[in-house]
């Protein structure tokens, strides 16, 4: 307990860590120091860049950070873009953050439309069957993925629903490749969803936001034109957030 206290505050402390520094700063074994930042990763406190492989200080980690008065406030920073983003695209938004293998939903904008998608705030699905979901996995390498999955179940939500890592790592190469994540009722049937990660420059992954629809009121275009203000709303989170 005491090394993974220490561990969060050093991750608090700098902008990125290095396994070697984790090691280094605890005085102990590569195997022992990959276990607590694997640990932390998973419960959202850390989060592993794919290329440059160092650790940044997660979402949970933020949230707590939040709590105590440090002004930074994910909800808050974000409640105007998410506004925006609903007013462009009439459809139900979310604000999610991701939780181990699971999107954990922290604020919502449904839309006015009779027939709409209702909010999950305050709930959380399995990232894999959810467009946010496999858009922030994506952020990751395929490493980290396999290592979030070590049973390499995947539950099944609906017929739709990925269920093979295997067929989830192909999906997120080519989330990756696209620049956002797709659901098409994977997670509930009759809905659809299109989602992207938030990657700050300085904080790594704050999070996610997606754009639900009904299947009857989806297309290649509709999606088309979604996929451009989604875009344009995680930027805006990204220059808003200090």
């Amino acid at each position: 307990m005491d090394r993974t206290l220490l561990l969060l505050r050093f991750l608090a402390e700098r902008s990125e860590l290095k396994l070697s520094e984790v090691r280094a700063h605890l005085g102990v074994g590569q195997s022992t120091a990959h276990r607590l930042l694997a640990m932390l990763v998973y419960r959202g406190f850390a989060v592993q860049d794919p290329a440059s492989r160092t650790y940044r200080a997660g979402p949970a980690l933020f949230e707590i950070g939040r709590t105590v008065g440090d002004g930074f406030d994910l909800v808050r920073e974000v409640r105007p873009v998410l506004a925006w983003l609903a007013e462009k695209c009439g459809e139900t938004v979310h604000l999610g953050v991701l939780d181990g293998t699971q999107v954990r939903y922290l604020d919502v904008i449904e839309s006015l439309s009779p027939l709409r998608v209702t909010g999950r705030t305050g709930q959380s699905r399995p990232a894999h069957a959810t467009s946010i979901g496999k858009a922030m996995l994506a952020t990751a390498d395929d490493d980290h993925v396999r290592s979030l999955y070590l049973g390499g179940e995947l539950p099944s939500q609906t017929a739709r629903t990925i269920t093979d890592l295997d067929a989830l790592i192909a999906e997120l190469s080519r989330t990756r490749a696209r620049g956002y994540g797709r659901n098409r009722g994977e997670m509930e049937v009759g809905v659809c969803s299109i989602g992207i990660g938030i990657v700050h420059p300085a904080r790594g992954l704050l999070g996610g936001l997606s754009i639900a629809a009904p299947e009857a009121r989806w297309s290649a275009a509709i999606e088309k034109g979604h996929v451009g203000v989604l875009r344009a709303a995680a930027a805006q989170v990204v220059t808003a957030v200090p």
